[in-house]
This record gives structure tokens, C-alpha cells and sequence, in this order.
């Protein structure tokens, strides 16, 4: 069961060992976005297909605890032979379908060391609060009242977070190991050797789905590389936006550090100018650092470079002139100073 790309490489690794003889695959069906113009269709039930495997649709999230799991599996007498499977899938599954499955065959491939990172976006968290390691386990699956992701133990991997690791390369990267392991794990039940073990109850984190206070910038509280954290790990799914003085947002893409701010960069966090050297807007963030923005997209217009941007602001009042004493003309030409709120 599962949707995404990390269910799709952990599918992979399972079906090109020899620890099945049948699988079923259910997954999101297919859905309508970009308002109605473009169907969306789970990469999961793409690879499903292209494998000749079976492929389920599961209902929308209100109906899918009255779902109906697909024969053989349905057995109100579990089989010992039948595990059910969750990799990134996005749902709770419902007692009487955890039920259907031995109390030892409910496995969950979850991208983190737990009990660290319990919840729906544990890889985007880890990059944001600049872990050092994560990993990946194969956890036992409980019923929602004894706790999400709080299950036994069955295999743990752990794995470096490599220098400015970016979401989609850290979720494929423990997509493979988890999928590994899931191997191992069912080899081992196979055999009759797997062991599993219950989890700390100490340094207990969790990680929530990602929201929208989570990509709302405020510069005198987070560092410039604490934002480029945030664009690393969530930038895929929301934008980093803050909140301009006439109440509008403004969405930030391709930040960065800049390690070396010209002399004519705003003191005072949430405050910025134009680089053209840099072809860049520069801000200056909490820790005197400065952030780099390539590319902007103000609330209700296109996606503009920085200078575009920073332009069209000045006809609207939004870019303010200030008195100081520059080197040269250069110099003041290329330094504007907006306020931001966030």
C-alpha cells in the first residue's frame, strides 16, 4: 500500500527478490488538479501495471475505512503467509483491516530511526533541523490508539545525511535502503529468525505534515542557511513565502547564502536590496546572515526574476528610497530598501 515515489522504489526491491509469490498493490486513484486540467495519476499504480502486477484503488479518505480488502486477503482468518505492507502511503489503516493480517505480518517501511520523527514528513524534518544521521525501520503497526509509528522494531538502517541533502535525494536514497531491509526482515520470518523489539521510550520526536506556517519566512528569527534548509526540504511541495507590508505574499525560489554581501546590504533583518552583481535580492536574515533570492512570485502574478520583480515594486510603493552617502553611482543604483513582514 502506498502512492508515491519512496513506495515505488521500496515496491522495486521487493519484487526483484524471491520473498513473494503474489502481490497486490493498492493505491490513490486518480485525481483531477491544476484546477480540473491535468489528471494526476499515482506513480505507484504506474510501476504496478508495468510490473503485470495487481493494482487496487482505494476510495477517498472518508470512505477507505469502509474499504473492502481485495481476496486473498480479505480471510477473516489470517494466513501467516500474507503480510500487508505500507511504504509512504498516507493513511491510517483501520482496525478490522489490520484484523485481516497476524499481529506479526503488519510492517510500515518508515524513513527515519524511530522513535525519532513520528508522523507523515519525517525527511523533510530531519533536513530542517540539521540531523546529522536518519535511517530508515521497518515497524510493526499498531491500532491508532496505541500510537502512530509506535510499534515494534523489526530492522533499523541508519544513514548520513550528506552536506545540503535535498528532499527527493534523501527520500530515494532511504527508499532503497528500506526496501532492502524489507527483504531481510521477511527473509528472516521466512526462516523463522526475525526478531522484533520494542522502542525507546526516550528522545521521542515527531514530525507532522508539512504546512504552510512551516514555509512562512520570518528573517529575524531564522538564519539565511536555516531558510535554505527549508527550501531544501520542503521546497518541492510549498513555497517559502513571506508576508509584504500591503499584506500580499511573496514567494521566495532558488534562495541561497550569500557567503560574501556587498557593503551596501540593509543591517536590519527583514530588510533587502538589489544586487546586480548577483542579479539577485539580498536579505538580511537572523544571525547577520544574508539570503540570496534568484527568482520571486508576488500573490496573483508570474513567477518574475529579481530584478523584474524589484522594478515593478518601485512603481507600486512596495521598494523604498533612502538617503546614504555611496562610493558611486553604481552603488546606488543598486542598492533599494523594501520592508518585509513575516
Amino acid at each position: 500500500m502506498g502512492r508515491d515515489e519512496f513506495s515505488c522504489l521500496v515496491l522495486q526491491e521487493l519484487h526483484r527478490s524471491d520473498v513473494w509469490q503474489e502481490i497486490h498493490i493498492a493505491t490513490n486513484p486518480d485525481e483531477k488538479v491544476d484546477r480540473g486540467s491535468r489528471l494526476s495519476v499515482s506513480p505507484l499504480k504506474i510501476l504496478g501495471h508495468s510490473l503485470a502486477l495487481p493494482v487496487h484503488t482505494i476510495p477517498t479518505k472518508t470512505e477507505f475505512k469502509n474499504w473492502t480488502i481485495p481476496p486473498p486477503f480479505s480471510d477473516v482468518n489470517p494466513s501467516a503467509q500474507h503480510v500487508i505492507i505500507t511504504a509512504s502511503f498516507g493513511r491510517i489503516l483501520p482496525l478490522k483491516m489490520l484484523k485481516l493480517f497476524a499481529s506479526d505480518r503488519r510492517l510500515n517501511v518508515h524513513p527515519s530511526l524511530l522513535p525519532a520523527y513520528r508522523g507523515a514528513a519525517p525527511i523533510q524534518h530531519a533536513i530542517m533541523n540539521d540531523e546529522k544521521e536518519t535511517g530508515v525501520c521497518i515497524v510493526n503497526m499498531l491500532k491508532r490508539s496505541e500510537g502512530i509509528d509506535a510499534g515494534p522494531i523489526w530492522g533499523t538502517q541508519t544513514l548520513s545525511l550528506p552536506e545540503n541533502a535535498i528532499f527527493s535525494d534523501l527520500r530515494d536514497k532511504l527508499a532503497i535502503k528500506g526496501g532492502q531491509l524489507l527483504v531481510s526482515v521477511l527473509r528472516d520470518m521466512m526462516a523463522g529468525k526475525a526478531v522484533s523489539k520494542a522502542q525507546a521510550q526516550t528522545n521521542i520526536s515527531f514530525a507532522p505534515t508539512i504546512s504552510f506556517k512551516d514555509a512562512t519566512l520570518d528573517f529575524t528569527t531564522m538564519s539565511a542557511e536555516a531558510i535554505v534548509r527549508t527550501y531544501r526540504a520542503i521546497g518541492h511541495q510549498r513555497p517559502l513565502t513571506v508576508y509584504l507590508p500591503t499584506i500580499k505574499t511573496l514567494q521566495m525560489h532558488s534562495p541561497s547564502v550569500h557567503a560574501s554581501p556587498p557593503p551596501y546590504t540593509p543591517a536590519v533583518p527583514g530588510r533587502a536590496c538589489y544586487s546586480k552583481p548577483d542579479k539577485a535580492m539580498l536579505i538580511r536574515c537572523a544571525d547577520n546572515s544574508v539570503l540570496s533570492v534568484l527568482k520571486v512570485k508576488q500573490e496573483g502574478r508570474a513567477l518574475l526574476d529579481a530584478r523584474e520583480w524589484w522594478s515593478g515594486a518601485k512603481s507600486f510603493g512596495l521598494v523604498v528610497d533612502n538617503e546614504i552617502n555611496f562610493d558611486s553611482q553604481d552603488d546606488v543604483d543598486q542598492w533599494l530598501e523594501p520592508e518585509f513582514i513575516g
